[in-house]
Formats: structure tokens, sequence, C-alpha cells
């Protein structure tokens, strides 16, 4: 029974290890039909389903190599090479809640977050996305991808296509900044500068916002990324040729319709259908104006003349006053020297007033025709600008297109009677009106001014300028010392009005009288001193010597006596040692005549002795 228990076991070994054998033959003649097909005839994922990957990293199965070649030119063709950093297309198999699964036709799919779609609400499974390859793996086996980072990436290699070759993109013009705006290129901001976004001004940025608009890239900087367009430099190559073609055409004298483009302060730039011209400020009005903002406005449609051209550098100069007559040709034939008119002061120099009489005719007041004074001033002393003024014709030349007007002539001159008004001699009070080196002008009424000079300002006071005396806007009195009528002069004088202080010091200070006063100051060749605030006298250094032979000193008081006097010219000259040397000729002549009669005592006593010895001889005998 053993034996044959041993002999069952052996056959049903032997038949198991025939049908391991049998089994194992047809899955490598499977595998081997598998192997045979052509690579691009199967289907690598379903491959790698179904491959039984524990089995081969336990050895439990083995593959050989012919198999591992196959297995890996599969996945060269058919799956992508996801290197970090990469862009490729990828294919959204799912959407969930917050999250896009991609298939890039890698070993596995990426997840992108649906904030990076945010742009693109309209994302449906089957759509074809860029996406960049941040990580091949993370630590989950996650393939980690972003669409973000790849949209930035292909859209800078847009922008630097563009760029080299020049080609026109479209922008979305996102807000305003601060010198521009900014404009969204591919997903990425670019700068428009305020002066490329047209050829014209823009007066209102705003109104671009929100707008898709053709630019021209024309700056990159790649090290701070940034970008700056142009959609003027799209624009300016066709206005180049459509001036060209226009100026071509244009005549001078010929008239167009234009609208006022651009106004500055010298002058109107009008847009006349593709090319700009410029009407100076002085062609715009046959009136003075200050501004051309005081004729046109900005968008105004006008017919303006040719006046001149360009053609190499593509000016133009328009006119508009020369569409309307002149005035001078519409001013009445009638005025005359002599006439009366009114008109406004338009403009003021130092030497006169610009008047309009009429729109476009201007006459000039010179300053000398504003006052009947002889004395000129400037022209903003009698009139303003604004100012309505009545005036009178006093000559016009139409051929040249002058007119000469006086203001003064409008009221009497007031030197018809200066005679009578004032006489030499007469008293009066005036106004200071102006100063010279020499003198002081004073008005006495409006047109007559007088000159006093400075020599007649004060009696005592020594001055150097009249404006140590006095200040413009003073009230002096004055009187008149000449009078000329035909020259239209007067002389006036102040320090007559008052008498002659010198007049009294000539008696008080007369040569010999004797005063007492302190030495006031040590001067050149002498000293002088201050007898009250008008006389000051100057005592030479000889004068200055004392009876000691020492000399004064100053501060020192003394007694002085007046050697000169001289009203005229106010000088005053005293001296010290004539007063001792005045003791020491008194005291010599009185000693003279006491020796004198000393001598004619004792001469006398000698003829008495005499006489009286003749008359005792007499007796004698």
């Amino acid at each position: 029974m053993a034996e044959e228990t041993k002999k069952e076991e052996q056959v049903e070994a032997q038949e198991t290890q025939a049908e391991a054998t049998e089994a194992s033959q047809t899955s490598e003649e499977t595998q081997e039909k598998e192997v045979k097909l052509a690579p691009q005839q199967q289907d690598p994922k379903k491959f790698l389903e179904s491959f039984d990957w524990h089995r081969y990293e336990e050895g439990i199965e083995e593959v050989d190599d012919e198999k591992l070649q196959t297995f890996e030119q599969l996945v060269e063709e058919n799956f992508v090479e996801t290197l970090d950093n990469d862009v490729v297309e990828g294919t959204v198999i799912n959407i969930t809640e917050d999250d896009a699964i991609i298939d890039i036709n890698a070993k596995s799919e990426g997840v992108i977050s649906l904030n990076e779609f945010r742009y693109n609400p309209d994302l449906k499974v089957g759509d074809t996305v860029n996406v960049l390859i941040d990580v091949r793996e993370d630590s989950e086996g996650q393939l980690i991808l972003s669409h973000r980072k790849a949209r930035v990436i292909k859209a800078w290699e847009r922008v630097n296509k563009a760029h080299d070759e020049g080609t026109i993109v479209n922008g979305l013009v996102k807000c305003r900044t601060k010198g521009g705006m900014i404009v969204d290129v591919f997903g990425i901001e670019a700068f428009l500068p305020g002066s490329q976004i047209d050829v014209k001004p823009i007066r209102d940025y705003d109104a671009y916002v929100g707008k898709t608009m053709e630019f021209k890239v024309v700056k990159i900087n790649h090290e701070f990324k940034n970008i700056v367009v142009s959609h003027k430099a799209l624009i300016e190559a066709d206005i180049e040729e459509q001036k060209k073609e226009i100026i071509g055409q244009l005549e001078k004298g010929q008239v167009l319709e234009g609208v006022v483009k651009n106004i500055t302060s010298y002058g109107v730039f009008v847009d006349l259908g593709g090319v700009d011209g410029l009407i100076h400020i002085t062609d715009l009005s046959w009136s003075r104006i200050n501004h051309p903002n005081e004729v046109l406005e900005l968008d105004q449609k006008l017919n303006v003349v040719i006046l001149d051209f360009d053609e190499d550098k593509t000016r133009i100069q328009l006119g508009l006053k020369q569409l309307s007559k002149h005035p001078w040709e519409a001013l009445d034939e009638n005025l005359k020297p002599g006439d009366t008119v009114k008109g406004t002061v338009t403009v003021l120099a130092d030497y006169g007033a610009f008047v309009e009489v009429e729109e476009g005719v201007e006459g000039l007041i010179h300053v000398s025709e504003m006052s009947w004074s002889t004395h000129l001033r400037s022209a903003q002393d009698f009139v303003n600008v604004g100012d309505e003024v009545e005036a009178k014709i006093l000559s016009i030349d139409r051929e040249e297109r002058k007119m000469s007007l006086g203001i003064k002539q409008m009221t009497p001159d007031p030197w018809t009677d200066i005679t009578s008004k004032y006489p030499v001699g007469s008293n009066h009070k005036g106004t200071v009106r102006n100063f010279t080196n020499f003198g002081v002008f004073v008005e006495l009424e409006e047109g007559i001014d007088g000159l006093i000079y400075i020599s007649d300002l004060s009696w005592t006071e020594k001055i150097k300028h009249p404006s140590e005396f006095c200040k413009v806007g003073d009230e002096l009195e004055v009187v008149v010392l000449e009078l000329d009528v035909e020259a239209r002069k007067l002389s006036l004088g102040h320090k007559q009005t008052k008498t002659n202080p010198w007049d009294k010091y000539s008696k008080e200070f007369a040569v010999g009288t004797k005063h007492t006063a302190e030495l006031t100051e040590i001067v050149d060749k002498g000293a002088t001193i201050d007898f009250n605030e008008d006389v000051t006298a100057f005592v030479p250094n000889r004068h200055l010597e004392k009876e000691d032979g020492s000399k004064l000193k100053k501060g020192e008081e003394a007694e002085f006596i007046i050697i000169e006097f001289n009203k005229e010219f106010k000088r005053v000259v005293a001296s010290h040692t004539s007063i001792h040397r005045q003791e020491e000729e008194k005291i010599v002549k009185q000693a003279q005549a006491k020796a004198k009669e000393d001598k004619k005592a004792t001469l006398g006593d000698a003829n008495a002795q005499l006489q009286a010895l003749k008359d005792k001889m007499n007796e004698g005998k």
C-alpha cells in the first residue's frame, strides 16, 4: 500500500510539472506574440497596467533584455520626457471643485489649481492648455504642473519674437498710470507712454481704458522684465507718406478746412486731414492778442489759408486773419488829424501806449503827448492796459498804416497863462516828482513842472544829493526865481521861502568878534569849531598855538577871535593864537607909550635943571 501511494504521488507531481511547463510555454508564446507586434500597434498604458511589477521587482518573474528594450522604446515614443521647467501641451481630462486634472501623456497626470484659469471661466474637459513641468515628482510621486508659469514663458517668447521681427501685437489697455497706460500683451503687463498713444496730444486718457488696440513692441528690458509698446509708431510711417502726398498738392494762397488740434502760447496747430499746419499768434487776428485761446478753442473747425510750406521739413505755415479784409482798408476815409477818437489801451511801453481805435487799427500815444509837462515820465504813470481813453489824432498815414495820438490835447495848455499864474517872486506849493543829481523836479499842477537846484534847497545844509533833503511825494514851499515861457521852464527855490540866517550870522560872527567854544575836531591843516548847528569855523594850525607855545587839543575850551567871515560861501575862520598875541601887542604898545612918556619927563627935568643953572649963573654975574 505504501508503495502504491508513493507511485501515485510521483505521477501527480509529474502531471503538475507538465502542466506548469505547458502553462509557462503558453505564457511565453503569448508574450512573444505581444512583443513581436509593432510598438505603435501596442497600448503602452495597457501594457503597464497588465505588467506585474511586484513579481518583477521580487524576482519571481524574469523579463528578458529584448522585452525591456521594447518597453523602453514604447516609453520613449509615447510618453513625454518630463524635464523640470519644460512647457508642454496637456489635455484637461477632469475638473473638480478646486483643480483641473491634466494629461500630458506622461506616466501620471498632473493637477493644477483652478485659480490659474480664472482668466478662462469656460475651461472644460477636452481643452488643450500649455503647462510648465515644475517638479517631475513630489514626495507622493505626483507630477507638479503650472499653467500660469507656462503662459508667462510663452508670452515672453511671443513678445521677444514680435520685438525682433517688428510684428504688430494686440493688447488690452487695463488702466492709467503715471506718465501713460498699462497694457496687457499676451498676459504680460506692458507700459504705453502717454506720448506713444497717438500722434496728436491726448486730453482724455480714461477714454482708452478697456480698449483693445494694436501696438508695436519698441523696447524690452530683460533685466527688469519691462516692456514698452507704442501705438503711435504704427501710424507715424503712414502719416509721413500721407503728409508728403498732401504737401505735394498744396499751393500758396489755397484755402483749406481744418480742425484745431493743439493750442500753445505761440500759435495754434491745425489738422488739415492727416497733416498739421501752424497758425502763428501774429496770423490769428488783425488785433493784438495775448494768447491764442482768446480767438480759438480745441476741436474747432475753421478755414485757413496757406501762407508758406516746406516740402523737405514738411512744415506748413497757415493764416487766419488773411481771410478777412485788413482793418486799415475799412477805416473811415473821413478821419483826419484833429479828430477825436476813442479806444482801448492794448500795449504799454516806456515810450508810450498803443491804443486800438478800431479792430486791428492801432494808434501810438507817445509819452510826450500824455502830459503838458516837459518832464517826461513812463507811460504807466498815465494809463494802464485795458483803459478806455479819448485822444486826438495828431497824424495819420494810411499807406504805412500808422497813426499818432495825443491825450494832453484834450485839456487846455496850462502854459498859455503861465505869466499871470506864476510870476517871478510868487510863492506856491508843489509836489516832489523826481530827482536828478543837480536838483529836484516839483509839480505845481498837471503840466507845470519846475526845477529846484540843489543850491536853492537850504541856506545852511550841505546837500550832496537831493534825496538827502526830501523824498518823492513830499510837498514843498517854493518861490518862482525865473520863468522862460518859450522853453517852458520854471526855476524854483525853496530856501528863498525862509529868511537867510547868515544875514544874522554876519553880524554875530563879524571879523574881530570873540567867542568861547570847545575845539570840535582836528582836521587836515587845522581844526574845526561848531559854534552852532549852522556855523562851523575853521582854525588853521598856526592859530591853534597857546600862549605857552603848546597847541590846543580836541575838546579843549578856549577863546577864539573871528579873523574871516564870508556869507556867500558860508566860510568862517577863527584864531586862538591871535587872542594872546593881541594881548602881547597891547602890553608892548603900553610899554612903548610909557617909555615915551618917561623920556619926555626926563628931558623936561634936565631942561629945568639947565635953566635953573643958567638962572643961577646969571644971578652970579
